[in-house]
């Protein structure tokens, strides 16, 4: 079971898994958008903590058989993505820059992005993502504010 989750359903097993796992967590939210779902403020932010609590939990787990910080997982990455849209509204225009933004931060890890890795176990597996969902949400609430998109 928790191999399913940290590979959010196997995606960790392709190659290019965690940019996968972000396109598809905005994949998801854009559904959800359309399809009439809203989540409000108390939902999101309990959403999220779920979220975390969850990827933390199952990437601790599967850490003794995978390694630390294995490619396989990439739960990280939907949190990641996740934090990067929180309290943004959902436009395939924001999404877009949403995916851009996140992965840019995550694969370059700039501003004490790397260091979160080095937090022990599933926290430093999911950590690094979640700060890297910080800036790309930070850009992006910018974005909004001077009307970029």
């Amino acid at each position: 079971m928790f191999k399913a989750i940290s590979s959010v359903a196997g995606i960790g097993y392709l190659k290019g898994g965690g940019t996968v796992a972000a396109a598809a967590c905005c994949l998801g939210l854009y559904l959800a958008r359309f399809s009439g779902i809203t989540v409000h403020l108390l939902p999101a932010g309990l959403l999220t903590v779920g979220l975390l609590a969850l990827g933390t939990f199952a990437a601790q787990q599967v850490e003794p058989a995978w390694g630390k910080d294995s490619y396989r997982v990439v739960i990280d990455e939907v949190a990641g993505m996740w934090v990067s849209m929180l309290f943004v509204p959902i436009t395939s225009t924001s999404l877009l820059a949403g995916l851009v933004l996140f992965r840019f931060f995550d694969i370059t890890k700039p501003l004490y992005i790397s260091r979160m890795e080095q937090l022990p176990g599933g926290v430093g597996v999911m950590m690094d993502d979640v700060l890297a969902g910080v800036y790309a949400n930070l850009l992006l609430q910018a974005g909004l504010y001077f009307k970029l998109f």
